[in-house]
C-alpha cells in the first residue's frame, strides 16, 4: 500500500524532503528560545548585566524570526506535496479507470469511484502534510525539549518521561480503536453518494412517481448512518484532549511545587525553571499535535486501501504482445462460445454458441428480456474475453487484436444512450474527431437526425445538457447512431437503438444506412419484428443458447418462438415480451 502511494508522489519529492528538513530546523529553532530566556533571567535580571539582557534578547529575536521562516517555509512546501499527491492520485486513479474492463468496472460502483476520487483522496493528501510536518516536528520537538530538560534537572524531567509514556499508551488505545470506525465510515460514504446521484441523474422520474419524501428518507437514512459511525469513533478520539488537558496541567503544577521548592533550595535557577515549564509546555503540546496525526492516519488508512483497490486493479484484458492493427473486414464467427460475467457463476450466460456472418450482411438479433442479446454484441468488440472458445472478426480471432484499433472498427449504439454536454457537434465528433461539418450533416441524414436539428434555431451549434436532458429518447438515439457512422466502421451494432422512434422513422433508418454502407456488417438488435424482419438473416437467442438463424421466411416455417413473436405483434399488436416467448 505505501509503495503503491509513494510512487505518485513523483515531481514533488524534493518538497517532500524540503518540508521536514525545514521543520527540524523550527524546532532547532524554538529549542534555543527557552535557554536564551534562562540565560537572561540567570545572567542578565539576575545578575544586572543589561548588555547581557540585550545581546540575548537580540539573539532571541534572530532566533524567533529564523523560526518563523523554516515554519512558514515547512507549510509552504508540505502544502505543495500534499497537493501534488493529491493530484496524482486522482489522475493514477482515472487513468488506470479507464484501462479498465467491463468485468472490472462490475465490481466497483459509480458512486464508490467518485467518493475514492473526493472524499478518500483528501483524507490522504490531509494526512500527507501531517506526516511531512507534524509527525517531523512533533517527535523531533519532543525529543530535543525532553533531552534539554533532562539537561537542566534529571529529576523534573522525569516527570515529563512518565506523562509521555501514559498518554502514548492512551493514544495507541484510542486509535486502534476508532481505526475500525473510520473504515466502516468511508463505506456508509459510498451509500451516501450513490443516493444522490440516482435522485439527481433520476429526478424526471422521481417527480413523475411523487417519491420526493422517500427519496428525502432514503438521504436522511444514508446520512444518519455515517453520523452514527463518526459519533462512536469521535467517541473514543473525545477523551485524547481531556486526558492531554490533565496532563499538562498536572504536569505544571507539579514543576511548578517541586522546582520551587528547589529555587527556595538552591539547587535550581529561576531562569532554569522558567526553561523547564517552556519545554513542559513544549513537550505536551507537541504530544497533542502527535494524537492529531495519528488520528489522521486513523481515518486515512481506510481511505488509503479504498484508494489502492482502484489503483492495483488490474485490467483483465490485455493487448496480445504483437497485435494486429488492421480489421480485413466485417466477416464475423463465434466458434463455440461459452461466456460468464463471473468466474463463480454455474450457468452460463452465453452457452455454445456457433453461427457465422458474411461481411456486409445485415443481421436481427431478436429473444426476450435476458436472453443475453446485448451480451453477444459484447464479445465482438471485446468488452468481455469469452470463458471457451472464440470470436472472430474479420477472420481473426478478437483476442490477436490491438484492442483501440478492433473498437474502432467496430461501432456500437447502446441501448442507454449517452450524450455530453456540448454542441450537437462536439457529440457527433465523438464518432470522428476529425469529421467536417458536411460530413456530420450527412451522417445525420442517415440517421434520421438532420430534420430535426435543422429546426433548432442555432442547428449543429444547439448546445446538449448533460446527459442529453434537452432532447427527447428518440432524438437522442438518432443522434448517437449518427456519431457511430461517423466512424466509418466495418461492423455497426444496434442495440436496442431505435426503440424510442416510430416505425416509419426506424424503416427510414435501416433503409439509409442498408444503401449507404452496404459493405458494413450491421447488426440490429430489436424487440420488434418490423426492425428486423427485413435483415438478410435473423438470429433467435432462448436464455443464452441459439434457438435459430435464418432469414425471416425460414424462421417463421421452423422456430416456434419466432413465429409466436411474429403473430403476437402482426396480429394483437403485443411487444416480444407478451408474446408467449420466453
Amino acid at each position: 500500500m505505501l509503495k503503491t502511494l509513494g510512487a505518485q508522489v513523483k515531481e514533488y519529492r524534493a518538497s517532500s524532503i524540503a518540508t521536514p528538513i525545514y521543520m527540524l530546523l523550527e524546532v532547532a529553532m524554538e529549542t534555543i528560545i527557552p535557554l536564551l530566556m534562562a540565560s537572561i533571567v540567570n545572567d542578565g535580571i539576575n545578575a544586572g548585566n543589561t548588555k547581557h539582557i540585550y545581546v540575548m534578547g537580540a539573539w532571541m529575536i534572530v532566533t524567533a524570526l529564523l523560526s518563523l521562516l523554516f515554519g512558514s517555509m515547512g507549510a509552504k512546501y508540505g502544502a505543495k506535496a500534499s497537493m501534488g499527491l493529491g493530484k496524482n492520485l486522482r489522475k493514477a486513479m482515472y487513468r488506470n479507470i479507464q484501462t479498465y474492463s467491463f468485468a472490472n468496472i462490475d465490481k466497483f460502483s459509480t458512486a464508490g469511484l467518485i467518493t475514492r476520487m473526493t472524499t478518500d483522496v483528501t483524507n490522504i493528501q490531509n494526512a500527507y502534510q501531517m506526516i511531512l510536518r507534524m509527525a517531523m516536528r512533533a517527535p523531533a520537538s519532543i525529543i530535543c525539549a525532553m533531552a534539554m530538560s533532562f539537561f537542566i534537572s534529571p529529576k523534573l524531567a522525569s516527570i515529563y518521561l512518565v506523562a509521555v509514556i501514559l498518554l502514548g499508551s492512551l493514544l495507541y488505545f484510542i486509535c486502534t480503536k476508532a481505526m475500525k470506525y473510520f473504515q466502516s465510515a468511508f463505506e456508509r460514504y459510498d451509500d451516501l453518494n450513490e443516493s444522490i446521484q440516482e435522485n439527481v441523474s433520476a429526478i424526471r422520474v422521481v417527480k413523475a412517481y411523487v417519491r420526493e419524501d422517500y427519496e428525502k428518507k432514503r438521504f436522511k437514512k444514508a446520512s444518519k448512518n455515517i453520523y452514527d459511525v463518526f459519533v462512536k469513533a469521535e467517541n473514543l478520539v473525545v477523551v485524547n484532549a481531556p486526558a492531554m488537558q490533565l496532563t499538562v496541567y498536572t504536569c505544571i503544577l507539579l514543576i511548578s511545587w517541586f522546582g520551587a521548592h528547589m529555587v527556595v533550595g538552591g539547587s535550581l535557577a529561576t531562569g532554569d525553571l522558567m526553561a523547564l515549564l517552556t519545554y513542559c509546555m513544549n513537550i505536551l503540546m507537541n504530544l497533542m499535535m502527535l494524537s492529531m496525526v495519528f488520528v489522521m492516519i486513523s481515518i486515512s488508512v481506510a481511505s488509503a486501501r479504498r484508494i489502492c483497490e482502484v489503483l492495483d486493479e488490474e485490467t483483465t484484458l490485455h493487448n496480445p504482445e504483437n497485435p494486429v492493427y488492421e480489421v480485413e473486414n466485417g466477416n464475423i464467427k463465434f466458434d463455440h462460445v461459452t461466456f460468464r460475467y463471473s468466474s463463480h457463476s454455474e450457468t452460463p450466460v452465453l452457452d455454445d454458441i456457433n453461427l457465422e456472418i458474411k461481411s456486409g450482411e445485415t443481421i436481427g438479433i431478436i429473444g426476450g428480456t435476458g436472453s443475453s442479446k446485448s451480451s453477444l454484441v459484447n464479445l465482438i468488440s471485446r468488452l468481455y474475453d469469452v470463458d471457451a472458445g472464440a470470436v472472430y472478426v474479420g477472420n481473426k480471432d478478437v483476442r490477436e487484436y490491438d484492442m483501440d484499433s478492433l473498437r474502432n472498427q467496430v461501432s456500437v449504439v447502446l441501448q442507454q444512450n449517452v450524450l455530453f454536454s456540448g454542441t450537437i457537434l462536439d457529440n457527433l465528433r465523438w464518432g470522428d474527431k476529425n469529421a467536417t461539418e458536411e460530413e456530420c450533416i450527412k451522417a445525420c441524414q442517415m440517421a434520421c437526425a438532420d430534420e430535426f436539428i435543422s429546426s433548432f434555431p442555432d442547428k449543429y451549434n444547439t448546445h446538449i445538457e448533460q446527459g442529453g436532458t434537452n432532447v427527447s429518447g428518440g432524438q437522442k438515439q438518432r443522434l448517437c447512431i449518427a456519431r457511430a457512422l461517423l466512424k466509418k466502421p466495418k461492423i455497426l451494432i444496434l442495440d436496442d437503438s431505435t426503440s424510442a422512434v416510430d416505425t416509419a422513422t426506424d424503416a427510414k433508418i435501416r433503409k439509409a444506412l442498408k444503401e449507404a454502407i452496404p459493405g458494413t456488417t450491421k447488426i440490429i438488435i430489436a424487440q420488434r419484428i418490423s426492425s428486423v424482419m427485413d435483415a438478410d438473416r435473423i438470429i433467435v437467442l432462448d436464455k443464452g443458447r441459439l434457438d435459430g438463424f435464418g432469414t425471416h421466411d425460414e424462421l417463421l416455417a421452423s422456430n416456434d418462438i419466432y413465429r409466436d413473436v411474429y403473430d403476437s405483434q402482426t396480429n394483437g399488436g403485443g411487444d416480444f415480451d407478451e408474446g408467449g416467448a420466453s
